[in-house]
């Protein structure tokens, strides 16, 4: 499992944003600081987005941070369901390039071999990967499925793939393209954010399994060697 995990648990919404918020700022300023730029990942979903609108505000050198998605839908930007559409409205106007990560391919395989392409050109490894977890224990868009050992054991300078989940999600149920485990692992600072007590026991049992564990977040945990913090409201 990583090394090490602290858990910070949060029962007001405003603390648990703010939080997040005070820790992810002094990230990307201490990234801006040391190479004069920040490449960060951050995920989709409903929890992210009063944190994501509250970052906004901080007074970072945004011109000098690239975002990408930790994962995204094979949807079309005008979609609600697309994560780089809903990062690009609250991030491009303050001046910080973000990118995206699916293409126009229809097969969920050529878009992330498009996405891995895209991706080559930054300067890697990532600064900050903030990852999520579904109900079913998946994160960024590592599920359980046929593209589960692609995404999990993917070579080290392969950053993207395509995946079909199985079953499809019944709130969002289409392929999807996500960082792979290598690309999530090697980054300088990774930290969950996550609400509810339920998600909170299974990210808890899925990390003292490890590789051992029948969740994906479970396996991408046991290959994490720095160390992690997880937040988590539990209203």
């Amino acid at each position: 499992m990583a090394e090490e995990i602290e858990w910070w648990d949060f029962d007001s919404a405003s603390e648990f944003v703010d939080a997040v918020v005070g820790d992810i700022t002094f990230i990307i300023e201490s990234a801006l600081d040391a190479r004069g730029q920040a490449l960060v990942a951050f995920p989709g979903g409903s929890t992210p987005v009063p944190i994501l609108q509250k970052l906004a505000e901080a007074p970072l050198r945004w011109k000098g941070v690239t975002i990408i998605p930790t994962d995204d839908r094979l949807v079309p930007v005008s979609d609600p369901l697309s994560n780089v559409a809903m990062l690009a409205k609250i991030f491009l106007p303050k001046g910080a390039r973000v990118l995206p990560l699916t293409s126009d391919a229809a097969d969920h395989h050529l878009a992330g071999n498009a996405a891995n392409a895209r991706l080559m050109d930054l300067h890697w490894p990532l600064d900050l990967v903030w990852l999520g977890m579904g109900g079913d224990g998946h994160t960024a868009s590592i599920f359980a499925g046929p593209d589960l050992d692609a995404a999990l054991d993917a070579p080290k300078d392969r950053r993207a793939v395509g995946v079909a989940p199985d079953p499809l999600p019944p709130e969002a149920p289409v392929n999807r393209v996500t960082l792979t485990a290598p690309a999530i692992v090697a980054a300088r600072t990774t930290l969950f954010v996550i609400a509810g007590q339920e998600k909170r026991d299974l990210l808890e049992q899925a990390a003292e399994d490890g590789a051992k564990s029948n969740y994906p977040v479970g396996k991408v945990l046991d290959r994490i060697t720095v160390p992690v913090d997880i937040y988590c409201l539990v209203e």
